[in-house]
């Protein structure tokens, strides 16, 4: 089976990663999430369905975002959004934050075979406090933010004990030599193995180490009947790794930084 474009564009648009501890504020258009103060994110767009015209609903949403209080909101454009977005993000003072793209593999019959590393690599799911606060200690390397507080940690490692043993996924930290080195997490959720959070600590990076943090979340999604594996990449980093590993590019899904207080010289079309 061949991945079609519209298939991957509505497994994208269906992937909204939600802490369980942010806040959540739905609209009627759009979606908008206050983080956590231990994520390296405060604002984010997770949603937006305009149903009228586009400089309106955009002003809307940052209107809306005002009212946290807080400086800036991150808005990814997402592969199914709307094709002038970016450009009315631009005009508002937004700039590109992140550069990220989707990429997709499939797997209905079976995970690529990848390259082993060039050491010995253990990997272990997070299904314990230790184990959830290494992987949480690498991802803070690869992708900034605090480590969260021990308690969060504690119920990450009880949700994702019992989310591994159903089928659901979790996080898997690869150990070399005893020394947390890599993780990464996989969500499965129709048919769709959803990767995130792939990162190796420094002193691990070139060893095949992301290789075998990736291998271990395709063969849990195949293992649970996911029949594509989907990725958010970061496009000079992980995304050169799996396009080698058999993943093919569907398009940029950038993360723009949007200003919520007026800049001078910003002009808005239509204002």
């Amino acid at each position: 089976m061949s991945l079609s474009a519209s298939a991957v564009a509505a497994a994208s648009a269906a992937w909204v990663w939600t802490p369980p501890d942010a806040e959540v504020v739905e609209g009627d258009e759009c979606t908008i999430l206050r983080l956590p103060d231990y994520v390296d994110f405060d604002l984010s767009v997770v949603s937006f369905t305009p149903a009228g015209p586009l400089g309106p609903a955009v002003d809307a949403v940052l209107e809306r975002a005002r009212a946290f209080g807080l400086p800036t909101l991150d808005w990814q454009v997402l592969i199914g959004y709307p094709a002038a977005l970016a450009a009315e993000l631009s005009a508002r003072g937004g700039r590109v934050k992140l550069d990220l793209e989707v990429l997709a593999v499939d797997l209905s019959q079976g995970a690529p075979r990848l390259r082993p590393p060039t050491v010995g690599v253990s990997p272990v799911w997070a299904t314990d406090f230790a184990t959830a606060r290494d992987g949480a200690a690498v991802g803070v390397t690869g992708f900034g933010g605090e480590l969260p507080p021990d308690e969060q940690i504690e119920e990450l490692a009880a949700r994702s004990a019992k989310a591994v043993a159903a089928g659901e996924g979790g996080m898997v930290v690869a150990y070399v030599d005893g020394e947390p080195a890599g993780t990464g997490s996989v969500k499965v959720a129709d048919g769709v193995a959803r990767l995130s959070g792939g990162a190796v600590a420094p002193s691990w990076q070139g060893l095949g180490v992301y290789r075998a943090v990736l291998d271990a979340r395709l063969s849990y999604g195949v293992a649970y009947g996911a029949t594509m594996a989907l990725v958010k990449a970061n496009a000079a980093t992980s995304g050169p790794i799996l396009r080698k590993s058999g993943f093919t590019p569907f398009g940029p899904e950038p993360v723009y930084a949007v200003p919520l207080r007026e800049l001078p010289g910003t002009s808005v079309p239509g204002s």
